[in-house]
């Protein structure tokens, strides 16, 4: 599904114009990279949770001449899915977290 699609959906399933939709989604996605960049989570029960997450400085190889190079320290957005959203994915990976809780 592309973006194109999406709204569609969108428009469709809350009776909306396709433009109103974009509105819509644009809004959405300014939002949470705008808490993001700042260093809040955005948390969605049942999806998941948008946050900021730090990279180390850390050495790592040029792939062409094998010679060592210095990757610097990085802040980098991090999408955690939501327990709901898995099931859904995954169920039997689900059910033997269940399982497994439940022992």
């Amino acid at each position: 599904m592309n973006r194109a699609d999406l709204v569609a959906t969108l428009a469709a399933k809350n009776d909306l114009s396709k433009t109103a939709a974009n509105a819509v989604l644009d809004t959405l996605i300014e939002t949470i990279q705008t808490a993001v960049k700042k260093g809040d989570a955005v948390q969605l029960v049942g999806f998941g949770t948008f946050k900021s997450a730090k990279r180390a400085a850390r050495t790592g190889k040029n792939p062409s001449t094998g010679a060592a190079i210095k990757i610097p320290a990085s802040t980098v957005p991090k999408f955690v899915a939501g327990a709901k959203f898995k099931a859904m994915v995954d169920p039997k990976a689900a059910k033997r977290k269940a399982e497994k809780a439940g022992k």
